[in-house]
Protein backbone atom coordinates (compact mmCIF):
# COMPACT_ATOMS: atom_id res chain seq x y z
CA UNK A 1 0.00 0.00 0.00
CA UNK A 2 1.59 2.92 -1.31
CA UNK A 3 0.31 6.48 -0.48
CA UNK A 4 1.80 10.16 -1.22
CA UNK A 5 1.15 12.92 1.04
CA UNK A 6 -0.09 15.89 -0.52
CA UNK A 7 1.07 19.35 1.64
CA UNK A 8 0.75 21.97 -1.70
CA UNK A 9 -1.19 23.12 -3.68
CA UNK A 10 0.11 22.83 -7.21
CA UNK A 11 0.05 18.78 -6.19
CA UNK A 12 -2.90 18.83 -5.27
CA UNK A 13 -3.95 20.32 -8.17
CA UNK A 14 -2.40 17.83 -10.55
CA UNK A 15 -3.86 14.72 -8.76
CA UNK A 16 -7.34 16.26 -8.49
CA UNK A 17 -7.19 16.36 -12.48
CA UNK A 18 -5.54 12.67 -12.30
CA UNK A 19 -8.67 11.57 -10.40
CA UNK A 20 -11.21 13.71 -12.04
CA UNK A 21 -10.59 11.26 -15.06
CA UNK A 22 -11.94 8.53 -13.01
CA UNK A 23 -15.61 6.97 -13.08
CA UNK A 24 -15.17 6.45 -9.26
CA UNK A 25 -13.11 7.01 -6.21
CA UNK A 26 -12.95 6.00 -2.58
CA UNK A 27 -12.88 8.85 -0.11
CA UNK A 28 -12.27 9.67 3.47
CA UNK A 29 -11.39 12.28 6.33
CA UNK A 30 -10.08 12.34 9.78
CA UNK A 31 -11.42 14.98 11.27
CA UNK A 32 -11.52 16.34 15.64
CA UNK A 33 -14.87 17.06 17.33
CA UNK A 34 -14.45 17.77 20.88
CA UNK A 35 -15.56 20.91 22.02
CA UNK A 36 -16.53 22.64 18.41
CA UNK A 37 -19.83 23.26 16.95
CA UNK A 38 -18.32 22.29 13.24
CA UNK A 39 -16.05 19.08 12.91
CA UNK A 40 -12.41 20.37 12.08
CA UNK A 41 -10.44 18.62 9.60
CA UNK A 42 -7.18 17.11 10.29
CA UNK A 43 -6.69 14.94 7.06
CA UNK A 44 -8.43 13.46 3.50
CA UNK A 45 -8.00 10.44 1.88
CA UNK A 46 -8.25 9.79 -1.66
CA UNK A 47 -7.91 6.89 -3.88
CA UNK A 48 -8.99 6.75 -7.59
CA UNK A 49 -7.44 2.68 -7.92
CA UNK A 50 -3.76 4.25 -9.07
CA UNK A 51 -3.18 7.38 -7.24
CA UNK A 52 -3.32 6.74 -3.20
CA UNK A 53 -2.86 10.44 -1.60
CA UNK A 54 -3.30 12.00 1.61
CA UNK A 55 -4.13 15.27 1.20
CA UNK A 56 -2.79 17.97 4.34
CA UNK A 57 -5.80 20.54 4.40
CA UNK A 58 -3.75 22.61 7.46
CA UNK A 59 -0.82 22.89 4.90
CA UNK A 60 -2.58 23.75 1.85
CA UNK A 61 -4.01 27.23 1.56
CA UNK A 62 -5.94 27.06 -1.75
CA UNK A 63 -8.12 23.92 -1.49
CA UNK A 64 -10.28 25.11 -4.80
CA UNK A 65 -9.10 22.18 -6.97
CA UNK A 66 -10.06 19.63 -4.59
CA UNK A 67 -13.44 21.41 -4.19
CA UNK A 68 -13.86 21.07 -7.72
CA UNK A 69 -13.58 17.52 -7.73
CA UNK A 70 -16.71 17.04 -5.22
CA UNK A 71 -18.59 19.06 -7.15
CA UNK A 72 -17.53 17.28 -10.66
CA UNK A 73 -20.82 15.26 -11.76
CA UNK A 74 -18.87 12.55 -13.96
CA UNK A 75 -17.31 10.98 -11.03
CA UNK A 76 -19.09 8.91 -8.26
CA UNK A 77 -17.67 9.46 -5.11
CA UNK A 78 -17.31 6.18 -2.71
CA UNK A 79 -17.43 7.19 1.34
CA UNK A 80 -18.25 4.45 3.80
CA UNK A 81 -20.83 5.96 6.80
CA UNK A 82 -20.14 9.10 5.86
CA UNK A 83 -23.09 11.33 7.40
CA UNK A 84 -20.20 13.36 9.39
CA UNK A 85 -17.49 13.36 6.47
CA UNK A 86 -20.61 15.42 4.64
CA UNK A 87 -20.79 18.05 7.42
CA UNK A 88 -16.84 18.19 6.79
CA UNK A 89 -17.11 19.31 3.61
CA UNK A 90 -20.00 21.50 3.71
CA UNK A 91 -18.21 23.20 6.22
CA UNK A 92 -14.84 23.46 5.13
CA UNK A 93 -15.45 23.79 1.04
CA UNK A 94 -19.47 24.84 1.17
CA UNK A 95 -19.87 21.92 -1.22
CA UNK A 96 -20.56 17.70 -0.71
CA UNK A 97 -19.08 14.83 -2.81
CA UNK A 98 -21.85 14.65 -5.75
CA UNK A 99 -22.65 12.17 -6.71
CA UNK A 100 -22.47 10.47 -3.70
CA UNK A 101 -22.93 6.52 -2.38
CA UNK A 102 -22.55 5.49 0.77
CA UNK A 103 -20.68 1.58 1.17
CA UNK A 104 -22.61 1.10 4.60
CA UNK A 105 -26.04 1.77 2.58
CA UNK A 106 -24.77 -1.04 0.09
CA UNK A 107 -24.05 -3.43 2.83
CA UNK A 108 -28.23 -2.68 4.37
CA UNK A 109 -29.58 -3.48 1.20
CA UNK A 110 -27.56 -6.57 1.50
CA UNK A 111 -29.27 -7.87 4.95
CA UNK A 112 -26.44 -6.12 7.03
CA UNK A 113 -27.59 -3.87 9.99
CA UNK A 114 -27.59 0.06 9.32
CA UNK A 115 -23.98 0.62 11.63
CA UNK A 116 -22.12 -1.79 10.22
CA UNK A 117 -18.37 -0.82 10.47
CA UNK A 118 -16.28 -0.41 7.58
CA UNK A 119 -13.23 -2.87 9.50
CA UNK A 120 -15.99 -5.53 9.84
CA UNK A 121 -16.80 -5.62 6.34
CA UNK A 122 -13.54 -5.30 5.07
CA UNK A 123 -12.95 -8.41 7.14
CA UNK A 124 -15.92 -10.82 5.83
CA UNK A 125 -15.47 -10.06 1.83
CA UNK A 126 -11.70 -9.22 2.08
CA UNK A 127 -10.67 -11.34 4.58
CA UNK A 128 -8.06 -8.55 5.94
CA UNK A 129 -8.16 -7.53 9.42
CA UNK A 130 -7.76 -3.81 9.96
CA UNK A 131 -5.98 -1.85 13.14
CA UNK A 132 -8.85 0.51 14.14
CA UNK A 133 -6.73 1.48 16.99
CA UNK A 134 -5.89 4.91 15.13
CA UNK A 135 -9.72 5.83 15.40
CA UNK A 136 -9.71 8.04 18.20
CA UNK A 137 -5.90 9.91 17.36
CA UNK A 138 -5.50 13.50 17.38
CA UNK A 139 -5.87 14.46 13.96
CA UNK A 140 -5.05 18.20 14.33
CA UNK A 141 -1.80 17.26 15.64
CA UNK A 142 1.23 17.40 13.57
CA UNK A 143 3.20 15.57 12.76
CA UNK A 144 1.30 13.08 12.15
CA UNK A 145 2.66 9.36 13.24
CA UNK A 146 3.66 6.53 10.85
CA UNK A 147 0.86 4.57 12.16
CA UNK A 148 -1.94 7.23 11.89
CA UNK A 149 -0.96 7.60 8.11
CA UNK A 150 -0.84 3.69 7.10
CA UNK A 151 -4.50 3.95 9.52
CA UNK A 152 -5.86 6.61 7.02
CA UNK A 153 -4.77 5.54 3.97
CA UNK A 154 -5.93 1.55 4.52
CA UNK A 155 -9.78 3.35 4.67
CA UNK A 156 -9.59 4.15 0.97
CA UNK A 157 -6.94 1.62 -0.08
CA UNK A 158 -9.69 -1.45 0.98
CA UNK A 159 -12.83 0.88 0.06
CA UNK A 160 -12.09 -0.18 -3.42
CA UNK A 161 -12.46 -3.48 -3.76
CA UNK A 162 -14.87 -3.61 -0.82
CA UNK A 163 -17.03 -1.19 -2.85
CA UNK A 164 -16.78 -3.19 -6.16
CA UNK A 165 -17.95 -6.56 -4.49
CA UNK A 166 -20.67 -4.63 -2.85
CA UNK A 167 -21.74 -3.65 -5.95
CA UNK A 168 -21.62 -7.12 -7.66
CA UNK A 169 -24.25 -8.00 -5.20
CA UNK A 170 -26.11 -4.95 -5.02
CA UNK A 171 -26.71 -4.68 -9.47
CA UNK A 172 -27.34 -8.72 -8.75
CA UNK A 173 -30.19 -8.08 -6.36
CA UNK A 174 -31.98 -5.13 -8.27
CA UNK A 175 -31.20 -2.38 -5.41
CA UNK A 176 -28.96 -0.01 -6.91
CA UNK A 177 -31.24 2.67 -7.73
CA UNK A 178 -32.27 2.12 -4.00
CA UNK A 179 -29.09 2.65 -2.75
CA UNK A 180 -28.37 6.22 -4.81
CA UNK A 181 -32.21 6.75 -3.43
CA UNK A 182 -30.54 6.36 0.26
CA UNK A 183 -27.31 8.16 -0.23
CA UNK A 184 -29.30 11.00 -1.19
CA UNK A 185 -31.14 10.72 1.75
CA UNK A 186 -28.90 11.17 3.39
CA UNK A 187 -27.33 14.08 2.23
CA UNK A 188 -30.69 15.64 2.55
CA UNK A 189 -30.95 15.24 6.49
CA UNK A 190 -27.74 15.45 7.44
CA UNK A 191 -27.13 18.95 5.85
CA UNK A 192 -30.08 20.28 7.04
CA UNK A 193 -29.70 23.62 8.67
CA UNK A 194 -30.96 24.15 12.03
CA UNK A 195 -33.48 26.80 12.57
CA UNK A 196 -32.54 29.28 15.07
CA UNK A 197 -36.52 29.70 15.95
CA UNK A 198 -37.07 25.80 16.37
CA UNK A 199 -34.18 24.99 18.57
CA UNK A 200 -36.12 24.96 21.55
CA UNK A 201 -37.73 21.90 20.52
CA UNK A 202 -33.98 20.00 19.68
CA UNK A 203 -34.35 20.61 23.89
CA UNK A 204 -34.42 16.90 25.83
CA UNK A 205 -37.15 17.20 28.30
CA UNK A 206 -39.27 20.77 26.55
CA UNK A 207 -41.91 18.63 26.80
CA UNK A 208 -42.22 18.71 30.04
CA UNK A 209 -42.84 22.43 30.31
CA UNK A 210 -45.83 24.54 30.34
CA UNK A 211 -46.33 27.47 27.00
CA UNK A 212 -45.22 30.04 29.16
CA UNK A 213 -41.87 28.31 30.53
CA UNK A 214 -41.42 27.65 26.38
CA UNK A 215 -42.06 31.32 25.72
CA UNK A 216 -38.53 31.23 27.98
CA UNK A 217 -37.37 28.24 26.07
CA UNK A 218 -37.47 29.51 22.67
CA UNK A 219 -35.78 32.87 23.47
CA UNK A 220 -32.58 30.80 25.17
CA UNK A 221 -32.17 28.05 22.84
CA UNK A 222 -32.19 30.23 19.94
CA UNK A 223 -29.57 32.24 21.44
CA UNK A 224 -27.40 29.09 22.49
CA UNK A 225 -27.51 27.63 18.66
CA UNK A 226 -26.03 31.34 17.54
CA UNK A 227 -24.07 31.55 19.76
CA UNK A 228 -22.41 28.02 19.46
CA UNK A 229 -22.40 28.66 15.94
CA UNK A 230 -20.68 32.01 16.03
CA UNK A 231 -17.59 30.83 18.53
CA UNK A 232 -17.84 27.07 17.19
CA UNK A 233 -18.02 25.99 20.42
CA UNK A 234 -19.85 22.41 21.23
CA UNK A 235 -23.70 23.46 22.16
CA UNK A 236 -22.88 22.11 26.25
CA UNK A 237 -19.99 23.85 26.25
CA UNK A 238 -22.28 27.15 26.13
CA UNK A 239 -24.78 26.39 28.40
CA UNK A 240 -25.17 22.30 29.45
CA UNK A 241 -29.12 21.95 28.52
CA UNK A 242 -30.02 20.68 31.86
CA UNK A 243 -29.28 23.75 32.91
CA UNK A 244 -30.92 25.66 30.44
CA UNK A 245 -34.34 23.14 31.40
CA UNK A 246 -33.91 24.16 34.61
CA UNK A 247 -33.33 28.08 34.15
CA UNK A 248 -36.75 27.62 31.81
CA UNK A 249 -38.94 25.73 34.25
CA UNK A 250 -38.07 27.95 37.62
CA UNK A 251 -37.83 31.15 35.39
CA UNK A 252 -34.43 31.49 37.35
CA UNK A 253 -34.85 35.54 38.17
CA UNK A 254 -30.87 35.43 40.09
CA UNK A 255 -27.37 34.48 39.79
CA UNK A 256 -28.12 32.75 43.38
CA UNK A 257 -30.59 30.58 42.08
CA UNK A 258 -28.18 29.42 39.48
CA UNK A 259 -25.75 28.92 42.27
CA UNK A 260 -28.11 26.86 44.35
CA UNK A 261 -28.61 24.66 41.61
CA UNK A 262 -25.19 24.01 41.19
CA UNK A 263 -24.16 25.45 37.40
CA UNK A 264 -21.04 25.50 36.51
CA UNK A 265 -19.42 28.76 38.28
CA UNK A 266 -17.76 29.48 34.86
CA UNK A 267 -21.06 29.47 33.04
CA UNK A 268 -22.60 31.57 35.54
CA UNK A 269 -19.92 34.34 35.49
CA UNK A 270 -19.96 33.93 31.44
CA UNK A 271 -23.23 33.91 30.77
CA UNK A 272 -25.46 34.21 33.85
CA UNK A 273 -26.94 37.76 33.47
CA UNK A 274 -27.09 37.67 29.75
CA UNK A 275 -29.73 34.51 30.85
CA UNK A 276 -31.25 36.17 33.54
CA UNK A 277 -32.07 39.37 30.43
CA UNK A 278 -33.56 36.25 28.52
CA UNK A 279 -36.01 34.85 31.13
CA UNK A 280 -37.54 38.07 31.24
CA UNK A 281 -37.81 38.62 27.44
CA UNK A 282 -39.47 35.33 27.58
CA UNK A 283 -41.76 36.19 30.47
CA UNK A 284 -42.37 39.50 28.46
CA UNK A 285 -43.55 37.52 25.79
CA UNK A 286 -47.36 38.20 24.89
CA UNK A 287 -49.57 34.96 25.90
CA UNK A 288 -50.90 34.92 21.83
CA UNK A 289 -46.83 34.33 20.89
CA UNK A 290 -45.93 31.20 23.38
CA UNK A 291 -45.34 28.28 21.67
CA UNK A 292 -48.01 25.04 22.13
CA UNK A 293 -47.45 23.24 24.75
CA UNK A 294 -45.36 19.85 23.09
CA UNK A 295 -47.76 16.88 22.87
CA UNK A 296 -45.76 13.37 22.72
CA UNK A 297 -46.73 10.56 20.20
CA UNK A 298 -46.79 8.23 23.57
CA UNK A 299 -49.34 10.40 25.25
CA UNK A 300 -51.76 9.46 22.89
CA UNK A 301 -53.94 5.97 24.28
CA UNK A 302 -53.56 4.54 21.09
CA UNK A 303 -50.50 5.40 20.52
CA UNK A 304 -48.81 2.10 22.11
CA UNK A 305 -50.90 -0.41 20.50
CA UNK A 306 -50.73 1.27 16.59
CA UNK A 307 -46.92 1.09 17.07
CA UNK A 308 -46.65 -2.35 17.72
CA UNK A 309 -49.14 -2.90 14.89
CA UNK A 310 -46.89 -0.99 12.58
CA UNK A 311 -43.32 -2.49 14.34
CA UNK A 312 -45.05 -6.02 13.09
CA UNK A 313 -45.66 -5.20 9.63
CA UNK A 314 -41.98 -3.96 9.13
CA UNK A 315 -40.97 -7.20 10.71
CA UNK A 316 -43.33 -8.84 8.32
CA UNK A 317 -41.45 -7.16 5.25
CA UNK A 318 -38.01 -7.66 6.54
CA UNK A 319 -38.71 -11.49 6.63
CA UNK A 320 -40.22 -11.02 2.82
CA UNK A 321 -37.01 -8.56 2.09
CA UNK A 322 -34.17 -9.61 4.39
CA UNK A 323 -33.75 -6.58 4.95
CA UNK A 324 -32.97 -5.53 8.88
CA UNK A 325 -36.17 -4.01 10.55
CA UNK A 326 -34.47 -0.53 11.97
CA UNK A 327 -33.10 -0.05 8.15
CA UNK A 328 -36.54 -0.19 6.60
CA UNK A 329 -38.42 1.67 9.66
CA UNK A 330 -36.65 2.94 12.46
CA UNK A 331 -38.51 3.34 16.01
CA UNK A 332 -37.57 7.69 14.60
CA UNK A 333 -39.16 7.02 11.27
CA UNK A 334 -42.36 5.32 12.41
CA UNK A 335 -42.86 7.73 14.99
CA UNK A 336 -42.52 10.30 11.84
CA UNK A 337 -44.86 8.40 10.03
CA UNK A 338 -47.68 8.49 12.97
CA UNK A 339 -46.97 12.22 12.84
CA UNK A 340 -47.89 12.77 9.31
CA UNK A 341 -51.26 10.65 9.70
CA UNK A 342 -52.29 12.27 12.42
CA UNK A 343 -51.34 15.68 12.76
CA UNK A 344 -50.16 16.71 9.24
CA UNK A 345 -53.49 14.81 7.48
CA UNK A 346 -51.03 12.64 4.87
CA UNK A 347 -49.39 16.26 3.33
CA UNK A 348 -47.78 15.59 0.33
CA UNK A 349 -45.54 18.30 0.73
CA UNK A 350 -44.58 16.71 4.25
CA UNK A 351 -43.96 12.57 3.27
CA UNK A 352 -42.46 10.60 5.55
CA UNK A 353 -39.11 8.45 4.91
CA UNK A 354 -41.16 5.30 4.61
CA UNK A 355 -43.66 7.09 2.17
CA UNK A 356 -40.72 8.22 -0.42
CA UNK A 357 -38.63 6.09 -2.88
CA UNK A 358 -37.97 2.52 -2.65
CA UNK A 359 -39.74 2.25 0.64
CA UNK A 360 -43.14 3.54 -0.31
CA UNK A 361 -43.51 0.45 -2.50
CA UNK A 362 -42.35 -2.21 -0.43
CA UNK A 363 -43.53 -0.44 3.10
CA UNK A 364 -45.07 2.59 3.11
CA UNK A 365 -48.18 1.67 0.91
CA UNK A 366 -48.47 -1.28 3.63
CA UNK A 367 -48.56 0.46 6.57
CA UNK A 368 -50.93 3.56 5.31
CA UNK A 369 -53.25 0.81 4.70
CA UNK A 370 -52.92 -0.40 8.28
CA UNK A 371 -54.01 3.34 9.42
CA UNK A 372 -57.75 3.71 8.62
Amino acid sequence: MNYTIIKDTQTLAQVCEKARLADVIMLDTEFVRTRTYHPQLGLIQLFDGEQLVLIDPLEIDDMDAFSELLKDQSVMKILHACGEDLEVFQHSFGCIPNPMIDTQLMAAFLGHGLSTGFASLVNEYLSVELDKSESRADWLARPLTDKQLDYAAADVYYLLPLYQQLLAKVEDKGWLTAVQQESNLLISKRLKTSDPELAYLDIKGAWTLDPEQLAILKVIAKWRLLEAQKRDLALNFVVKEANVLEICRLKMASLKQMNEAGFDHREIRRHGNTLIEMVKQGLDTPQSEWPDKITRLMDNPAYKQLFKRLKDEVKTVSETTGLATEFLASKKQLNQFITWVWMRNRSEEKLPDVMRDWRKNILGDVLNGKMD
